[in-house]
């Protein structure tokens, strides 16, 4: 598959890249593509929730009220969770929701994410560029000059460039990350992929082609 490489202004430089088929064009697998996002939502969980149990509440172990002859239920302590202020039956604590996904099951999730938006013509080519300093309207204006200024952008660079991420942090819809930090959920939850040209052989790279 050949891509044309379009400049921020939008035009055209008339060149093409190639994106390998290995990566861009196989059949998606939606199990690998469900299990990969999965882990990556999961891995964000703080999993830090936390509510006192009955042994955790602070108050009198005195018992409130005789056993017998009160015409209702036995009561041993203040802190039993059928009074207000006692603990929780079975309440959260802290855990980890981390799952394990193999790396092959992890790499076919990302050539299938890919591949669905190479299939779905969402992916751009655009040649390196530089910004000498954070601003927000050169963003934007690439935005309308590409014409995806109302889809999720997710711009792919080679490398970290402050002024870029600077620049494009305030505006809504658009991420921006490097090549080596592509997940499957980041190509998935974008509308439009856009690649800088020089990322294109680092993505080949990072799949060993």
């Amino acid at each position: 598959m050949k891509l044309t490489v379009y400049k921020i202004s939008g035009e055209e430089t008339g060149r093409k890249v190639e994106l390998k088929d290995e990566i861009f064009g196989i059949a998606p697998n939606d199990h690998a593509i469900y299990l990969d996002v999965k882990q990556i939502l999961a891995n964000r969980r703080q999993g830090t929730h936390k509510a006192k149990e009955r042994a955790e509440i602070s108050g009198s172990t005195r018992k409130i009220k005789r056993q017998k002859g009160t015409g209702t239920a036995r009561a041993g302590s203040i802190k039993s969770p059928l009074f207000k202020g006692g603990g929780r039956v079975f309440g959260p604590r802290p855990r980890d929701y981390g799952i394990k996904v193999n790396k092959k099951v992890k790499i076919l999730a990302r050539k299938s994410a890919l591949s669905y938006k190479a299939q779905n013509s969402q992916i751009m080519v655009i040649e390196d560029f530089l910004i000498d300093e954070p601003k927000t309207r050169t963003i934007s204006e690439m935005r309308e000059n590409l014409k995806v200024s109302d889809k999720k952008l997710l711009l792919v660079l080679n490398q970290p460039n402050k002024n870029v991420y600077l620049s494009s942090r305030n505006l809504k819809g658009v991420k921006v990350i490097t090549s080596t930090d592509l997940s499957t959920y980041d190509i998935m939850n974008a509308s439009t992929i856009a690649f800088v040209e020089s990322s294109i052989d680092s993505i080949h790279k990072n799949f060993g082609l």
